[in-house]
């Protein structure tokens, strides 16, 4: 398997929705909205066009990952940028054979070109540690609501670049997603029956 990483064109757009569903579907709740969160983030200024990549074994593709500008906002209202991943999909016929771990390396490296001091995300502390990730609060980042917890987590791009950013983090708006926006977004996509397991339980 000979993996190649472009980044995202608008014809690939529905490819990679159906795909983000698929990878998604059923793994946090019964169905998925990330497919729609993908959707929305690629419509916002937030949205880092750059950073929208795509892994594709020869011509299927098989896994995306995407970025958006968040912000830091301190005690004093002072705002600081810094990236949101995700969502982050790999097909599940190809799950567990690196290509998220390929997209992660990718990404992290053409954002550190691009400049940008850090990333910010929520996610599986064991699998995001690896990449060099730290719990959020050993650079005084909070979550919005002004928590902290294991699977929200922050990357330094380089030496220092989160020095002198601390606060509460906020996404973009694209991410609140309501059940009407999301059931109607739903019909565009081959019915699917959702289910309730232990694992989405477990999550709550």
């Amino acid at each position: 398997m000979n993996i190649s990483i472009r980044q995202e064109e608008e014809k690939d757009f529905k490819d990679v929705e159906y795909l983000t569903r698929e990878a998604f579907w059923d793994i946090y709740k019964p169905g998925c909205d990330e497919h729609l969160v993908l959707h929305k983030i690629r419509k916002v200024s937030a949205f880092v066009k750059e950073l929208d990549l795509i892994a594709c074994d020869k011509d299927t593709i098989v896994g995306n990952i995407i970025y958006s500008r968040a912000r830091v906002v301190n005690e004093e209202n002072k705002e600081f940028e810094v990236l949101c991943m995700g969502p982050i999909a790999v097909l599940p016929s190809y799950q567990n054979q690196g290509i998220g771990s390929l997209l992660m390396e990718h990404s992290i490296e053409k954002a550190r070109q691009l400049g940008y001091k850090g990333i910010v995300i929520f996610g599986n502390p064991d699998y995001y540690h690896r990449f060099g990730f730290v719990d959020a609060k050993e650079y005084n980042i909070q979550t919005s609501w002004g928590d902290n917890l294991d699977a929200f987590m922050a990357l330094e791009l380089y030496e220092n670049s989160l020095k002198g950013i601390s606060g509460k983090f906020f996404e973009d708006e694209a991410f609140k997603i309501d059940n009407a926006e999301q059931e109607n977004f739903e019909k565009q996509f081959p019915y699917k029956e959702k289910h309730v397991t232990d694992t989405q339980l477990k999550q709550i």
